[in-house]
């Protein structure tokens, strides 16, 4: 066993501890002086990742699991969403993972005997936190990454042990757009890069009261896309606080395991929406790129890099990706009557209008999401107090919501949800 014979999966993330433990295990534990971390150093680096991601068992086996799911290369992204499709990398990636079984079969509980009186190591061999939850992913892939390190352990044979990589790798995909379903931008104005955003809030579309044709129009468009036929971008607009950005929230949560993602983009990162195109076309997922609360000011020009993006650019968009965007306006740049007037200053009037305009219409699907009237609102309350057990006579439920819209924001859903939060917070 030599990992120096290792070809794609090669530059970790975690590339000095995983050199680290191998080395303190081909050698039995013991280790040169100025070699590199102690015993003591590794075993405290594989419990704070235990501690970020929640792993619990066998924490150098879960360790190599994380690498094997987490770890981008040639074999692992070909594999994403399709399988092992056979030929040169599969067998190439067959060499590598006889490898890293190897290193599974290594029992780290021999690292105590160089550690004198200190059960470290047999520790670290049966580790059980004291909370099972994780920072950095959501329970579901946790407890996948666990699985995986099981299900390694007892493979009987290297095809064994690459079936099991291959079908998490089908499953989940890889590395961060595998393992996560949200991301956002970091933006230094050098390069952007798309990071993780760990905690996305759990909301379905059952979960929002109404807008059963608002609903339905966008699921029919997410269908298509994730199913690989044409779609279109979409603008959801309407009244504040009527669910435009809890539908796209719920709407990955429904298509997650399908292969969607979503990549938040705020207004000022513009600039660098061909940056992150660029970074997931060659993906095997889908991808929406959400745009929430969208509107410009006159004196605002980055609409312009949104209008290239969608349709009118020299570069394509890529067939995997559409953008998602929500907005309180139906003409998503402020106009003014001067833009209308004949004697304005500029000379083509009709210009200014038009380019205005133009960015809606590179919306294909666009869909109104209006303020419930004041039975649709005592609706959503009901149907909200019955969720959360609030066991209140209706009419009494009814007249009360009716005074907290009046001073928290009028009729909407958003208002429903505060009132119903405001009695939870009384113990009703």
């Amino acid at each position: 066993m030599d990992t120096r014979q290792l070809i794609l999966y090669r530059d970790l993330k975690d590339q000095s501890l995983f050199d680290g433990m191998t080395s303190l295990l081909t050698n039995g534990g013991q280790q040169d002086e100025g070699a590199g971390p102690n015993s003591y150093i590794l075993a405290s680096q594989l419990i704070r990742l235990a501690a970020d991601y929640g792993f619990e068992g066998n924490l150098w086996r879960c360790f190599l699991a994380f690498v094997l799911a987490s770890h981008e290369n040639a074999y692992s992204i070909s594999c994403e969403i399709r399988g092992d499709q056979g030929g040169t990398l599969s067998r190439l990636a067959r060499q590598d993972l006889a490898v890293m079984q190897e290193l599974y079969k290594k029992d780290i509980r021999c690292l105590d005997e160089c550690l004198g009186q200190v059960p470290v190591w047999h520790e670290l061999a049966d580790y059980r936190p004291a909370d099972t939850g994780s920072r950095i992913f959501n329970k579901r892939i946790r407890d996948r990454i666990i699985e995986l390190s099981r299900a390694l352990e007892e493979a009987k044979d290297t095809e064994a042990f690459q079936r099991e990589v291959a079908g998490f790798y089908r499953e989940f995909g890889v590395g961060k757009y595998g393992l996560n379903k949200a991301f956002r931008i970091e933006d230094d104005r050098h390069r952007a890069s798309i990071e993780p955003v760990v905690n996305v809030e759990h909301v379905y579309l059952d979960d929002i009261v109404g807008y059963e044709l608002q609903k339905k129009k966008l699921t029919e468009n997410t269908e298509s896309f994730i199913e690989g036929r044409a779609a279109n971008n979409v603008l959801l607009f309407g009244d504040a606080g009527t669910g435009k950005s809890s539908c796209i929230k719920a709407i990955l949560n429904e298509y997650y395991d399908r292969g969607l993602r979503i990549i938040e983009v705020y207004k000022h990162q513009f600039h660098a929406l061909s940056s992150i195109l660029e970074q997931i076309q060659d993906r095997n997922y889908k991808f929406i790129v959400y745009m929430d609360d969208l509107s410009f000011e006159e004196s605002e020009l980055e609409y312009k890099y949104l209008k290239a993006i969608i349709e009118g650019g020299l570069g394509r968009k890529p067939k995997n990706v559409l953008i998602y965007a929500t907005s309180n306006r139906r003409h998503l740049i402020r106009e003014r009557f001067s833009d209308k007037r004949e004697l304005d200053d500029e000379l083509h009037v009709n210009d200014t209008v038009q380019e205005k305009l133009s960015l809606v219409a590179r919306f294909g699907v666009t869909i109104y999401f209006g303020a419930p009237d004041k039975k649709e609102f005592q609706n959503i309350v009901k149907v909200l107090a019955g969720r959360h057990g609030i066991h209140m006579d209706l009419e009494e439920l009814y007249q009360e919501a009716n005074k907290w819209e009046l001073t928290h924001g009028g009729l909407s859903g958003r208002t429903a949800a505060q009132f119903i939060t405001y009695l939870l917070g009384k113990g009703v």
